[in-house]
């Protein structure tokens, strides 16, 4: 019996509301850059992440191209979408795509008063898109 999932399942599973794990190989002689971060995701479409100008997580997106993605359940049945693939965009954030984002995370009162106070310091961020090219997946559930 396969635990993998479909790709209905794997891109509905992305699309859901995680907080994923950023992966970005880092200098010789150190393990990746690993932090945890919420983002976007619609089906079939890129994973869309915004961070400050000053981040090291972008200066190794940049100077690497490539990253690593991970969104995982923390309870049984555990499930988790693992994807690799390019930058293929690295724009200045947009307070409206920022705004959903934070109302995504945290709902509409506390999400809005937090996008209210960060947009000053907007233009100090960008956003990355980052295009899933290999899956990796696992559904314990299938294995019940």
């Amino acid at each position: 019996m396969s635990t993998t999932m479909t790709v209905e399942e794997r891109e509905a599973f992305l699309a859901d509301l995680h907080v994923g794990v950023l992966s970005i190989a880092d200098a010789e002689g150190r393990g990746p850059l690993q932090v945890p971060i919420g983002y976007d995701y619609a089906p079939g479409g890129d994973i869309r992440i915004s961070t400050k100008v000053t981040s090291r997580k972008l200066q190794l997106a940049r100077a690497v191209g490539r990253v690593s993605f991970l969104v995982q359940t923390e309870v049984f049945p555990y499930r988790y979408v693992s994807v690799e693939g390019p930058v293929v965009l690295d724009e200045p954030t947009d307070p409206e795509e920022h705004r959903a984002r934070s109302v995504r995370y945290l709902g509409e009162a506390i999400g809005g008063a937090y996008a209210d106070a960060v947009k000053p310091a907007l233009p100090q961020f960008v956003t990355l898109a980052i295009r899933p090219e290999r899956w990796r997946t696992y559904d314990a559930s299938k294995s019940m």
